[in-house]
């Protein structure tokens, strides 16, 4: 699998970090992860393009994890692909028909699907895919991609999330704040080592994404955070890492 962190920034995007999104290549499947604003143009800097991007799975309906879906439908339009489908946690269906009511013009421009999930398994673009729910503002799911990544989506550190991920190759986590941020809805990094920690958690690598501006320069520290609990390879993402596993 080849994963492409198109978005690692949040609801306040920084110079070098748009909103948020994942690009998920294997086997000639492509799956966009989310699609805040600023990920559409970060797709177009990708060898696939928007253009073989006709499947989007969507963690819940925040505008940071939403907001290039309908520039993505009009850009693929514009360049000729006439599907793309859609699908997210229950309410999605009425989530798009919502953000195409106020853009009618797009409404019949390609062949739309959009598909609600629940918990538990299903498949989508050739992927077999866990879902848990996660503790966050609004209905949001955590996903395992075939036995092999787990994305955590907007989260407090929340026991869950960390099984779902157990036996993972990649953990991509939100860690959204340093300790010093009295938060809800999304964890701190030593909330992060201690739900790892705690849980024993088995996976090789862990990436930190959705990072706020006050994350700027506190990186070392929060790696730090987590590893006084927690002893596994972590690592803070960035916009257009690529890795391979």
């Amino acid at each position: 699998m080849h994963l492409t962190f198109l978005g690692t920034g949040s609801a306040m995007p920084t110079g070098d970090r748009v909103q948020t999104g994942l690009l998920l290549e294997a086997d000639e499947r492509t799956l966009l992860v989310d699609c805040g604003s600023g990920v559409l143009h970060r797709l177009a800097q990708t060898d696939p393009g928007y253009e073989a991007v006709d499947h989007v799975l969507l963690t819940h309906h925040h505008t940071d994890h939403t907001s290039d879906l309908l520039p993505l439908l009009k850009a693929r339009w514009l360049a000729g692909e006439e599907e793309l489908t859609v699908a997210g946690p229950p309410g999605t269906s009425e989530f798009v028909d919502g953000l195409l009511d106020a853009n009618d013009y797009l409404r019949d421009r390609v062949d739309r699907t959009v598909e609600d999930y629940d918990t538990g398994s299903f498949s989508f673009a050739g992927f077999d895919i866990e879902a848990v729910e996660t503790v966050h503002s609004m209905r949001c799911h955590a996903y395992r991609f075939d036995d092999a990544l787990t994305f955590s989506g907007d989260t407090e550190a929340h026991e869950p999330v960390a099984e779902l991920a157990d036996g993972s190759d990649v953990l991509v986590h939100d860690c959204s704040f340093p300790d010093e941020i009295d938060v809800s809805n999304h964890p701190t990094p030593s909330q992060l080592g201690r739900l790892l920690a705690d849980t024993d958690v088995e996976v090789d690598d862990v990436y930190l994404t959705h990072l706020y501006p006050h994350t700027n320069g506190k990186h070392q520290e929060m790696l730090d955070s987590i590893g006084e609990h927690y002893d596994g390879n972590v690592q803070v993402a960035r916009d257009g890492m690529q890795i391979e596993f």
